[in-house]
């Protein structure tokens, strides 16, 4: 048995070999063009919010872009509204928070506008029943593999998942207290949206492995639904010793 810390079977570094990179230093992001597809549901809009505030250029995306430029004047601070085609287009990373019935369709439709640019995918597979909700499975096991799937030549990663869209349009909050899972299959790609998350005061992002891990990660929604239900909260989740 062994723990997730376990060393004892790692082999010894080759003589000379340069020292392992820091995992805490990461790019400057500040001058990336944010889109957001989804951005007039409550989860977009809140990412929207909080990446505009912290001085991040955002443009939110929607079907209509009438829409999307009404929800865009209500956030201020800079936001501007397209539909979702000009607004992957425009943009340098794109984060996914359409809804999951929507989220194949809408994807498949960008695909060239998408085409080379940092996708982030946010979206979490559930249903819900009497008894609360639960975690589906996509047949690509989830909603970032399906994305990775459908944008061939788009540099997919997850993240984003577990944040309370309350908290995030709550203009009375300065700070949102929790991590950021991160996965993707590039550093390079995952320390970018690290750093995205850092921009937003009281974030951190963590990465937490690649896209085949993002199941359990997008699952856990489900947890923490039945948490604030149960303790009229909007909880979050912090990774320790990290």
């Amino acid at each position: 048995m062994t723990s997730p810390d376990d060393t004892s079977k790692a082999p010894a570094p080759a003589g000379g070999k340069a020292p392992a990179k820091d995992p805490w230093a990461l790019p400057d992001v500040s001058d990336l063009v944010v889109g957001v597809l989804g951005g007039t549901g409550d989860q977009g809009r809140g990412l929207a919010y909080r990446l505009a505030k912290a001085g991040q250029k955002v443009i939110v995306g929607s079907r209509a872009a009438e829409r999307a430029r009404a929800a865009a004047e209500e956030l201020g601070h800079g936001v501007e509204g397209a539909d979702n085609a000009e607004c992957a287009r425009r943009s340098d990373i794109v984060i996914v928070a359409v809804p999951w019935d929507g989220h194949a369709r809408t994807l498949e439709a960008l695909r060239a506008e998408l085409a080379g640019k940092l996708v982030v995918d946010c979206v979490n597979p559930l249903g819900f029943d009497k008894q609360g909700a639960y975690a589906l499975t996509p047949d690509e096991g989830s909603a970032a593999q399906q994305a990775a799937a459908l944008l061939p030549d788009s540099r997919v990663t997850a993240a984003f998942h577990h944040l309370s869209a309350v908290l995030l349009q709550d203009p009375d909050i300065a700070e949102i207290d929790t991590d950021v899972l991160v996965l993707g299959e590039r550093r390079a790609d995952t320390d970018i949206v690290q750093a995205l998350a850092a921009r937003i005061p009281g974030m951190r992002g963590v990465f937490a492995g690649r896209l085949r891990n993002a199941h359990q990660v997008e699952s856990l929604v489900a947890n923490l639904i039945s948490v604030n239900r149960r303790y009229k909260a909007h909880a979050g989740l912090r990774v320790t010793d990290v």
